[in-house]
């Protein structure tokens, strides 16, 4: 797409200003209101031509501009910053002129920074081209393929939840949220969740403030939305009032953006924006739109250039054309002078810049004091489960603010009973189930902790979160990255997994692939195997997720919710006491991501592990002692970051290392601790037995594919043999 091109909507303003066609509606509000709208919108266009011009000369780095979208400025002007909104990336006519709202927020010069990646951009610190910034309640986002969308409905939900558990905000009453995006993306599978989602909530009589905008431009890049697709379905949509305003029309666009907000605000429930746009340029700087774009469609689409109606419109009111151009003018040189200034502003020069606003890997983490359930189950020896839901217990005592939700957690107590009780201990504004969807969870957790919540929320299978793995990699993550660690959202995520559960078998309900969770920056992953591991990873975790904003999964091997014997039948030496637990959590030296280590004066071999290979490991050590080997065992619990001292530490201690890695043989944690080693250069020898890179079939034949005990002796022993 040519430059020249762009420059056009720019000239082509100041050339047919007067042209008012003989048909334009007045500007019919305030006079200058609109000469404000008027002036965002044309600092938002001059912005996408200087997008354009830097990008020629090699210093600008990102070219999806708003022209065409400019009307969305009158969400900017009619919401506050106390109106928490997601945005679409077509958005820079609505955040000017919602910084109009914040003194001394110079909003131009910022989205100029933006545009060069400039280290000093307020918004993400030059890592990425987002529209937001916590002074303008505007929460950063890509906004790619609606991935925003549940993170919205999970926001109102979360909105009214503070209100409704009167814990500190920074909320008016009526506030409200809002999130926008485009018309191919109401195509997504997570839109559509996202507003079954809101409706569904709705349909219970329970209160949802939250304004859905769909900006409507016709195109999904090059793909053409069926004429009148996105009216019908919007207006489907049910128990969400639908509005509908045209973008050439500014006062009709203010006029029923402001009722859609009032009843939003009134009756405390999701109303729908259908907000007609146009695509003036190409979807972004490489996109040649003439290829699939007639000379007569581009030619129709600058004639419904928004920013030249509402000029039209604020002149047929009796607004001085000299008025506009100076106004016009003014913002040209405005833009230079903030462009001129984003040259020369540093850039990011060093990995460790990058990766400052991705969340500490502290090695210390106070934790608040265990309280007293006053249950039996404090004294005598738990299993995996009671630990996991004596935890939770007192996650609901400590935290006022934590909340623990998913699909069966209420009255039913979870499909494994592990949350049992807690509705009755926390109540259902605390403890409370979900519809089926899994982006949905992870969405209302998102929201919860942007709000200052410490949601605990589900995952029912690990198989079920690849149904939506991208709230953690693409949202959860990426939010303190792209905030430049102003905006943080806490979680500890839940997830039953991992093989061997006996009875409900085979692939799904066992999954024993950890990659997906591992392969994502700054997020923590613990998996832990007895009750007392599970008390301490928790308190842990939930002390992270609060005091430094960490996303937190942790993984419950399904197979050991239940064990209570480690070598033979009767033994309970798989059970555990939650005092043992306290003791280790209260030593400041045991911190964030440390492993724990069994026989640890063992000094022939290392073996390492997790999960259900902890207790197979310890059998088979069991084993090898009768035959003359004496093993160590070490329980790694935490998977990311690994706990690496800890692990050379063992490894040297005794030079041999065997790994036993339930997962598969690709991707598995085995290929990490190997790398490690290997970096470290010490003369280790090394074994791992892992399980196959297959699914897990049903019945027996899924010790076929899994770590079986008799491989980890036989492992160990063949390590022995090496000279």
């Amino acid at each position: 797409m040519s430059l020249e091109r762009v420059k056009r909507l720019v000239s082509r303003f100041r050339e047919q200003l007067t042209s008012v066609p003989q048909d334009c509606t007045p500007w019919s509000h305030d006079q200058e209101v609109g000469v404000e709208l008027l002036e965002s919108m044309l600092r938002a266009r001059h912005l996408d031509v200087a997008a354009h011009e830097l990008r020629k000369r090699g210093i600008g780095h990102y070219t999806i501009c708003s022209s065409g979208h400019e009307s969305n400025v009158v969400l900017g002007r009619l919401t506050s910053p106390r109106d928490p909104a997601i945005v679409h990336y077509r958005s820079a006519a609505l955040q000017v002129e919602r910084s109009r709202q914040v003194p001394g927020k110079n909003a131009v010069q910022d989205i100029a920074l933006s545009l060069v990646a400039a280290r000093t951009e307020p918004t993400s610190g030059g890592r990425h081209k987002v529209f937001g910034g916590r002074d303008l309640g505007i929460i950063p986002s890509t906004s790619t393929i609606a991935s925003h969308m549940p993170r919205a409905v999970g926001l109102a939900i979360a909105l009214e939840r503070v209100m409704r558990l009167e814990l500190p905000h920074d909320f008016a009453p009526d506030s409200i949220v809002m999130t926008s995006f485009g018309d191919a993306s109401l195509n997504h599978s997570t839109a559509v969740g996202a507003l079954n989602a809101a409706g569904w909530v709705v349909h219970q009589k329970l209160k949802l403030p939250l304004l859905v905008v769909c900006e409507d431009n016709g195109l999904g890049i090059s793909v053409r939305t069926p004429t009148g697709w996105i009216e019908e379905r919007l207006r489907s949509l049910p128990h969400i009032p639908y509005h509908y305003a045209d973008g050439t029309d500014l006062s009709q666009c203010y006029r029923v953006a402001r009722q859609a907000i009032q009843e939003c605000r009134h009756t405390r429930r999701p109303q729908v924006l259908h907000l007609r746009t146009v695509r003036l340029l190409g979807h972004a700087g490489s996109d040649v739109d003439t290829v699939y774009r007639a000379p007569a469609e581009l030619s129709a689409a600058e004639g419904a250039d928004p920013v030249l109606h509402a000029a039209w419109q604020l002149l047929a009111s009796g607004v001085a054309v000299e008025r506009l151009l100076a106004l016009d003018e003014r913002i040209r040189e405005e833009v230079n002078v903030a462009c001129e200034y984003a040259e020369r502003a540093p850039r990011l020069h060093s990995r460790a810049e990058v990766l400052h606003a991705l969340t500490p890997r502290p090695t210390r983490v106070n934790q608040p004091p265990a309280p007293s359930t006053g249950s039996p189950a404090n004294e005598e020896p738990l299993t995996l489960a009671q630990g996991i839901n004596l935890a939770l217990r007192e996650a609901l005592q400590s935290y006022p603010e934590a909340l623990v939700f998913g699909e069966d957690v209420a009255k039913k107590g979870g499909v494994y009973g592990l949350t049992k009780g807690l509705l009755a201990q926390a109540g259902p504004a605390r403890v409370f189930n979900t519809l089926l969807d899994e982006q949905t969870i992870l969405g209302m957790a998102l929201g919860a902790g942007l709000l200052g919540l410490l949601p605990i929320p589900e995952i029912q299978y690990l198989a079920y979160l690849h149904n939506a793995e991208d709230q953690l990699r693409g949202e959860a993550a990426t939010m303190s990255f792209f905030s430049d660690g102003a905006y943080t959202n806490p979680m500890v995520v839940r997830i039953a997994g991992l093989a061997y559960q006996k009875g409900f078998g085979g692939h799904f309900h066992n999954d024993n692939s950890l990659a997906v969770l591992r392969d994502v920056p700054g997020l923590a992953l613990a998996v832990p195997s007895r009750a007392d591991d599970a008390l301490e990873i928790f308190r842990q975790a939930l002390s992270l997720a609060r005091s430094a904003g960490r996303v937190v999964c942790i993984v419950e091997p399904i197979a050991l919710y239940h064990t209570r014997d480690l070598y033979e039948e009767g033994d309970g030496q798989w059970l555990a006491h939650a005092a043992d637990a306290a003791v280790r959590s209260g030593d400041v030296s045991s911190g964030f991501a440390r492993a724990r280590v069994y026989q640890a004066g063992a000094c022939d071999l290392t073996i390492l592990s997790y999960g259900n290979g902890l207790l197979m490991s310890l059998r088979a050590a069991h084993v090898l002692q009768q035959r003359g080997v004496a093993a160590r065992v070490v329980d790694l619990r935490w998977l990311a970051p690994l706990p690496e001292a800890d692990i050379l530490d063992h490894a040297r201690a005794t030079g041999r290392v065997l790994m036993v890695d339930e997962c598969r043989q690709s991707g598995g944690i085995a290929e990490a601790v190997a790398a490690l080693l290997l970096d470290a250069g010490h003369p280790i020898k090394w074994r791992r037995v892992a399980s196959a890179d297959s699914f897990i079939p049903l019945g027996d034949a899924a010790n076929l594919v899994l770590v079986q005990e008799q491989e980890i002796v036989d492992a160990a022993l063949a390590l022995m043999t090496l000279g």
